[in-house]
């Protein structure tokens, strides 16, 4: 190796923070191009991930940092549904094998190297009427700087939700849904008002009832899109749910 390459290599080590994955686009801001990248990745001081995507030998990837990283290629991106609400200590009991729940705008296949370290399923979903780009009440965990953006516990209940009948047990979401006593109600009624599923509105505002939850009160219905004045049916693995307006 070059005295050049060399400094080149042990300038990218002093800034590389340990965990983080690199693409050769932030390779390149620190100098190192795409084939030198690819050499070093020959010779041992380089583990690559897959194409253009590279950490450093033998390290261990953390999960946030390689959520900014998918951030950056899939639109609107975030950790939600089931996975935002146990973030939030919003959970049913701890699972051993949890499934990390991601949520994007666009359709997207989640990279074979990250679901092997981080089993997850990414959801296609276009639940509320909102720049793709710019989520509604979803950013920063704990508004914490460098922090993967997740959906706010609201939004999160909301997304697990309009997942019943498809994907997500009723039951289940009924003990969450009970655990959600402390939402807020203007940020839960804002995005009720934003959001494109009768089903989703209807089932929030009924376990809302159902369990005398405190922001559930605080809701009007009749300014909500709970949709037209017909009952909700749908058939799935759990029964029949019916959800009237």
């Amino acid at each position: 190796m070059t005295t050049t390459n060399r400094n080149k290599l042990k300038s990218l080590y002093r800034q590389w923070a340990p965990g983080t994955p690199l693409t050769s686009e932030g390779l390149a801001a620190q100098g190192i191009s795409a084939d030198l990248a690819v050499h070093y990745a020959r010779s041992g001081w380089l583990f690559r991930l897959a194409r253009g995507v590279y950490c450093r030998p033998s390290d261990t990837l953390e999960l946030h940092p390689c959520l900014i990283l998918l951030q950056r290629t899939v639109v609107g991106l975030h950790v939600g549904g089931k996975s935002a609400l146990d973030w939030y200590g919003i959970r049913h009991y701890l699972s051993q094998h949890p499934v990390l729940h991601l949520y994007g705008w666009t359709a997207a296949h989640l990279p074979g190297w990250f679901i092997e370290r981080f089993p997850a399923e990414y959801h296609r979903k276009r639940l509320f009427d909102e720049p793709p780009v710019d989520p509604l009440y979803a950013g920063p965990f704990e508004r914490r700087s460098g922090a993967p953006r997740v959906s706010t516990p609201e939004r999160a209940l909301l997304e697990m939700l309009s997942e019943v009948g498809v994907r997500q047990p009723l039951q289940e979401a009924r003990q969450l849904a009970e655990s959600a006593y402390s939402l807020r109600t203007d940020v839960l009624c804002d995005l009720l008002h934003h959001c494109t599923s009768v089903k989703t509105v209807r089932l929030c505002l009924q376990l809302g009832r159902e369990f005398s939850l405190p922001w559930a009160a605080k809701l009007d219905s009749t300014q909500l899109p709970t949709g037209s004045a017909r009952a909700w049916v749908s058939r799935s693995a759990d029964g029949l749910l019916v959800l009237k307006p």
